[in-house]
């Protein structure tokens, strides 16, 4: 069993690096905004990374095993629609959300068996699924948002506090834990990372390589379910576009985090934090009244960033 704590986990040359930039940003965004180091704004800034946290950990995995989901965002945005349309219809709280995430589950399993059975690039085949799945909320929803989820149990999910602390926050912060643990401490994590590494030498030593990439696509479609249930739940609606470039982000987090984009490394502490730095930089340009335009140049910046970094440490471990 790997027995590095996550403190170890984090500390690697990605780690190092993320924890770095993340104390700039945070230094400077203090100093130029007198608001950004309130409690308000704070909880502020980690709810607005939960979505990207949720999502990120699971393309996590993904991306340790050589893959890539683009399917991801569009998963959010049909589960918010589904349990919306669920709950508008009379259905039971507990069973809309448990049927909602086995949803997500058999779409991850559809993911799954396109990539294994028919050979099929990670790429194309979740790209086919996005397709699919935005098709399917139009043509349900016919552009229109659906509106009325007041009710109390389920507006607990996305607005509800256990303390003075956002439930989504401690959602996001257990699904962390149980990302880690399947991660650093299962045969599944050592097999996702093996399969990175080398898929051929993996096979050949008896990984039943098909069964796990089966396997991290389905967890990758429950983990976004529930980050459409608590998306839905936070906005009390479903919207058509809910869930848009979601996959985007997630890979940004995950590249920023210590992942690496040829397969073989992850760092799940990393990609929380990469979540963390990408909602702080969000946050601070807002309160400092820049357009939400530069936004995106920003992160983008942070990616290519990482992801010459990457490449940099790599070279210098061969």
């Amino acid at each position: 069993m790997n027995k590095r704590s996550p403190l170890k986990t984090l500390l690697d040359v990605n780690g190092i690096g993320i924890i770095a930039v993340y104390i700039v940003v945070f230094a400077a965004l203090s100093l130029l905004s007198p608001h950004f180091l309130s409690f308000s704004n704070v909880m502020i800034g980690l709810r607005q990374a939960v979505f990207t946290a949720i999502v990120a950990f699971a393309m996590t995995f993904v991306i340790t095993m050589g893959g890539i989901d683009l399917s991801v965002g569009s998963i959010v945005g049909i589960s918010s629609m589904l349990v919306a349309a669920f709950l508008l219809d009379g259905m039971n709280i507990y069973l809309s959300v448990g049927l909602v995430l086995c949803i997500g589950a058999g779409i991850g399993l559809f993911n799954g068996l396109v990539v294994t059975l028919f050979d099929i690039p990670y790429f194309i085949a979740t790209l086919g699924s996005m397709s699919i799945l935005r098709g399917l909320i139009d043509v349900y929803t016919k552009g229109i948002p659906l509106y009325g989820l007041r009710f109390p149990e389920f507006r607990f999910i996305g607005q509800g506090y256990v303390g003075v602390v956002p439930t989504p926050i401690i959602i996001t912060l257990g699904l962390l834990a149980i990302s880690y643990y399947l991660f650093y401490k299962t045969r599944f994590g050592r097999y996702t990372v093996s399969i990175g590494s080398n898929e051929d030498a993996s096979r050949l030593v008896g990984i039943a390589v098909g069964r796990i990439k089966v396997l991290v696509f389905m967890l990758s479609g429950v983990f976004c379910a529930l980050a459409g249930v608590i998306l839905a739940s936070r906005s009390e609606a479903a919207i058509p576009e809910a869930g848009n470039a979601y996959e985007m982000d997630a890979i940004a987090a995950t590249v920023i985090g210590g992942t690496s984009m040829s397969g073989g490394k992850g760092n799940m502490i990393g990609t929380a934090f990469g979540a963390i730095l990408m909602a702080t930089i969000r946050n601070g340009l807002s309160l400092l009244n820049v357009n939400t335009f530069w936004h995106q140049v920003v992160i983008g910046i942070f990616i290519l960033f990482a992801v010459a970094f990457d490449r940099f440490a790599a070279k210098r471990a061969e």
